[in-house]
């Protein structure tokens, strides 16, 4: 079973179950939409594999103005899947599993995304066809693989441009693979399905100040600027100190006035700051 694992393991969260109205209906979608990752496998929760998915869904969707606002880490145990799957699901408009999804014994994900819409697990015809198209002329098809086939009744497939075995979607749970490659590849896909909010904008200064130089003044100011996130990340590097200030916003004026004030901040204390587009590093 091969899945992309985070460096952190998480505490298990109390069980959740809610069902809707429907088992396909998605969390309702107000305001700005929100994004929801759980992250399968115990070889994350063991230390055995570092995640190489958690930072490309987060910038993606992030661009999408669908924004990340919550991850989970649970073992490969139905219980633990089904209640986070249930509990993210009614929280957020949209969530995305990773993990567990190909041909072996501890790849029960797909059982699971049924049990937690009370569906029954089919296997879905055109999944079977893209298999035996992509082996075909091969004795590699066998039982196993066919399982990469198998989703809750009713769920529309998510495109494999990498290996043909497709993810899937039911709701607003979207199941994809672990591998970080083909994850990438499925998500890319998903962009026509998935409505967006407005885009946030960022910017980041990056000072030589070390941020307990300013950290007081720059707590008031981010409390005089409520619409903006300020984030700030220090580094060491070749023995120096450095930090990046990051703020995010969808509003343009309220992120001109606070870099306006936050570039006054700095260069009070000292500082020649830097201001560049997007995320960047100190």
């Amino acid at each position: 079973m091969a899945r992309a694992g985070l460096y952190h393991s998480c505490r298990k969260t109390g069980a959740i179950r809610i069902m809707t109205e429907s088992p396909l209906s998605a969390a309702p979608a107000t305001g700005t939409p929100t994004a929801a990752l759980l992250i399968i496998g115990n070889e994350i929760l063991s230390g055995r594999t570092q995640d190489a998915n958690l930072a490309f869904i987060a910038r993606h969707l992030s661009g999408l103005g669908a924004p990340l606002r919550e991850v989970r880490v649970v073992p490969d145990v139905e219980e633990e899947i089904v209640d986070a799957v249930n509990a993210l699901r009614t929280r957020y408009t949209y969530v995305f599993t990773t993990g567990g999804i190909g041909p072996t014994h501890d790849d029960i994900t797909a059982e699971c995304i049924a049990k937690a819409f009370g569906l029954p697990l089919i296997r879905h015809p055109e999944a079977v066809r893209r298999l035996e198209a992509h082996y075909a002329g091969t004795a590699l098809l066998n039982e196993a693989r066919l399982r990469m086939a198998n989703t809750p009744e009713g769920a529309r497939l998510i495109d494999n441009p990498v290996s043909a075995a497709p993810g899937f979607q039911i709701g607003n749970v979207f199941v994809m693979a672990g591998v970080p490659s083909i994850m990438q590849a499925m998500l890319v896909t998903l962009d026509d399905r998935l409505a967006g909010g407005p885009k946030p904008l960022i910017r980041s200064i990056i000072s030589s100040l070390p941020e307990g130089s300013f950290a007081d003044g720059l707590r008031a100011l981010a409390a005089d600027h409520p619409a903006v996130d300020i984030g700030s990340y220090p580094s060491f590097r070749q023995g120096r100190v450095s930090t990046a200030l990051v703020l995010r916003t969808t509003d343009p004026a309220a992120l001109d006035a606070a870099l306006t004030a936050v570039l006054a901040l700095l260069q009070g204390l000292g500082a020649d700051p830097t201001v560049v587009e997007g995320y960047g590093e100190a």
